[in-house]
This record gives C-alpha cells, structure tokens and sequence, in this order.
C-alpha cells in the first residue's frame, strides 16, 4: 500500500482498494493505517492471532523487535489452534512434528520463533531490518494457509462428492490399511 497513492494534496484521505477502509496520507506516505510492508491477513487467521498480526503490523515501522516479538506470541498461539498445548513453543512445534507437520511450515514456525525470540533476546539476527520483519509477516500467512484454509478449502470440495464415490474411497483406504 505505501507508495502507491498519488496525490498532490499535502494531507489526502482515501479508501483503500484491498479493504475498503479509510486511510490517511501526508504527501506520498501512509500514515494511517500504519501496517508497515505487512501483507493482509489470511482470512482464515483465527482471531486470536490476528489480533496480535494485526498490533504487529501496526508497530513494523516504528519498531521490528516489538513486531517480532508480537508475531513470536502469533504463532505460539497459532500452534494451539494447530493442537498444541500452548505452554512451550518449542515442545509444541516437536509434537507438531511428530503429528506430521509438513517441513516447510516447520521451517516457518521456527523462523518465526528464533526471531521472535532474539527480538527480546539480543542474538545473531538484525531484527531492525524491515526486510526481515517483513519476511515474518508472510511465513504467519504461509502457515496459515498451509494449515488451516488449504485443508478448509480440500475439505469443503471433497465433502461434495457424490455419496457412492465417499463410500468407494472410504472401502479402498481401509483395504489398504488391512
């Protein structure tokens, strides 16, 4: 979004074309709201996590470590939804893994996680770097829908097939376990 109003006004509102919802610019830079780089939510983002997406998105520009903090709380809560317990992230990603969480969400969850912490805890990763905030922003969304509105999506048309096709599927999937 940032960059690409044009105005000559030195303070314009406008509504934005992805959400419909006021926005407010001094010359060429959004100044409300103030989301950063930070890409829209995926829809199917539990609430829970939005909220703190969302704050993170908020702060990105004015501070990245706050940001990676926030979206480190985003997906501790995201691996509850996942079937986690929610007291330790690591154990909860572990038992994802175990479940069968695929590598590339693995991966992203402790991105995301590392970060997150050496945000709070000075480390080896420049968490000022809008770049890598930025980044952040987008492996939250690639969990989601590689966890939630994928298999949503899978479901919903799987669940339209016809009842014989179901009941074939469900004889050969049981043969095979045999």
């Amino acid at each position: 979004m940032p960059g690409n109003y044009n105005s000559s006004e030195p303070i314009a509102t406008a509504i934005c074309t992805n959400c419909q919802e006021f926005t407010l610019w001094i010359g060429q830079t959004l100044v409300y709201p103030d989301r950063a780089d930070a890409p829209v939510p995926d829809p199917d983002m539990p609430a829970d996590v939005l909220a703190d997406y969302e704050e993170a998105a908020g702060i990105a520009s004015k501070s990245p470590k706050a940001a990676a903090a926030l979206l480190r709380l985003a997906i501790q809560k995201l691996c509850v939804h996942l079937g986690g317990a929610g007291k330790n992230i690591n154990d909860d990603i572990a038992l994802l893994v175990k479940n069968g969480l695929p590598g590339m969400v693995q991966q992203s969850l402790d991105v995301v996680r590392v970060v997150g912490n050496n945000a709070v805890h000075p480390g080896q990763i420049d968490v000022d770097d809008p770049q890598v905030v930025a980044g952040l922003f987008g492996l939250v969304n690639l969990i989601v829908e590689a966890m939630i509105s994928t298999p949503k999506r899978v479901s919903a048309l799987y669940s339209t097939l016809p009842s014989g096709a179901l009941e074939r599927i469900a004889k050969r999937d049981a043969d095979a376990s045999s």
